[in-house]
């Protein structure tokens, strides 16, 4: 078993956990390299007819061949033993019953509904079952289909026990997972990354990982894209600077076990279904890699914010982490948003988001804290979902709070809470779980019914029904 240290050009961040010491590559986008053994890289070619140290070379292909330069995604891997050398793929018994890849309203048990949404948070069984991070997770909603290669799904999590004598792979799309309670330990087939709340891990199409929990019991939230990856959004007028910045990005440096492992289970999600193989070794036995097709990790606390600064609302936009596009420019398949602490000076302005029916979709989560627009009710671990051109806003506490406010436009900041949005262009599919699940919200509806009516009208007489005229 071996530990690497990061390439003498690269940058790095360490964290000390029990003792062990994880480096980490910083930038998003890079073309990267790390080797556990010094000499292990093939100098000046990807393929050579031995590899340093007798290993053998593997391509991953995050985009076709002959995708333009610019979103070309690729890494050379160079393992003890390759991938292909495991017995046949089967489908997995039991079969996982709440995962879904192909939401079309045929094939799946889901349903569209305009209807507000909300759940509670999940309660994470402390020993039995036990659950690990692949059982533990189950759909809630999405859009589009796997097999497409076009859509989304958003899944969430409650896991009791770290994987063990086995590896996930998702053959559908990228997952971004955005951890709620206890940190996630998750190696992958490039290293070592530890995530904790506050923090988030994109792990892209096709890579091996397994997840511990060293914090014991864990809980969170998935969104998976098809057919295309996250990417930075575009600033804008904003500039060369702001919101996300590459280098806080940070990816694993090489880390490799060879160790025989008879029995060693790979499980591979494919078209939403589980499928599992067996082989000997385990796939964590990468000695060197380069490429710029990679997993990583961000700290939500390093996102630089931008905000209104004299009157009026931001559009939540403005907090974009990242982005995955579609074809139609400034239309996304899914954006991760974030409502970070920050300032609000805004002056004769109604501070917290407006109300909105919106063409995208909207599912939120919340990390810790209380929401600026929910008083009470909207509790860390738990979601919402707000679909396509359904009314949506602050509860009727918050409205009232606000506007009776004394001190409405002194600056105030906006601190202890952390939520965030996955957004979307495509209308969701509701699993039916979700919607039967003991932990929605049915009286969700009456945080607004409270809302009345503030009008008034005086103009010397004249009503709707009586206009003023000339």
């Amino acid at each position: 078993m071996a530990m690497a240290t990061a390439t003498p050009a690269a940058q790095n961040e360490q964290q000390e956990k029990g003792g062990l010491e994880y480096v980490y590559l910083s930038g998003l986008g890079n073309s990267l390299s790390s080797e556990a053994v010094a000499g292990t890289l093939p100098r000046g070619q990807n393929s050579p007819l031995v590899c340093p140290l007798g290993l053998y070379a593997e391509q991953l292909s995050g985009t076709p061949f002959t995708a333009p330069r610019a979103r070309n995604l690729r890494t050379w891997l160079y393992r003890i033993k390759p991938s292909v050398t495991h017995e046949p793929f089967h489908p997995r018994r039991p079969a996982h019953p709440r995962l879904i890849g192909d939401f079309d309203r045929t094939t799946t048990d889901t349903v569209a509904t305009p209807t507000q949404l909300r759940w509670r948070p999940a309660d994470v069984p402390p020993h039995h079952p036990p659950l690990d991070f692949i059982d533990g997770l189950y759909t809630v909603c999405g859009a589009g289909s796997s097999f497409l290669r076009h859509g989304y799904a958003i899944h969430m999590y409650a896991a009791n026990k770290s994987m063990d004598g086995c590896a996930f792979c998702n053959a559908d799309g990228d997952f971004l997972i955005v951890p709620q309670q206890g940190k996630l330990l998750i190696t992958t087939e490039c290293g070592k990354l530890l995530v904790p709340p506050g923090e988030i891990v994109v792990i892209p199409q096709g890579f091996r990982f397994a997840v511990d929990l060293p914090d014991g019991p864990s809980r969170g939230y998935v969104s998976e894209i098809f057919g295309t990856h996250f990417q930075l959004p575009d600033l804008g007028p904003i500039g060369a600077n702001g919101l996300a910045s590459a280098r806080d990005f940070l990816s694993p440096t090489a880390w490799f076990e060879q160790v025989h492992r008879p029995g060693y289970t790979i499980v591979q999600k494919y078209g939403g279904e589980l499928f599992t193989a067996t082989q000997d070794f385990s796939p964590f036995n990468v000695v060197a890699w380069h490429g710029n097709y990679v997993p990583y990790k961000y700290d939500l606390s390093k996102f630089c914010p931008f905000n209104t600064v004299l009157f009026d609302h931001a559009d939540p936009s403005v907090n974009t982490v990242l982005t995955a596009p579609t074809d139609k420019p400034g239309v996304a398949l899914l954006d991760f948003v974030i409502f970070p602490p920050r300032w609000l000076v805004a002056e004769n302005t109604f501070r917290p988001p407006y109300y909105h029916r919106n063409c995208m979709s909207e599912f939120m989560g919340l990390i810790y804290g209380i929401y600026e627009a929910k008083a009470d009710g909207f509790l860390p671990g738990g979601a919402s979902l707000h679909s396509c051109m359904t009314p949506h806003g602050p509860d009727t506490k918050t409205y009232e709070a606000t506007i009776s406010r004394a001190d409405a436009n002194e600056p105030s900041r906006l601190s202890g809470t952390l939520a965030f949005m996955f957004e979307s262009a495509l209308i969701p599919r509701v699993c039916q779980w979700a919607l039967d699940s003991p932990s929605r919200d049915l009286d969700y509806y009456q945080c607004w019914i409270g809302l009345k009516s503030h009008f008034s009208h005086d103009n010397g007489g004249a009503t709707s029904e009586e206009p003023c005229r000339k």
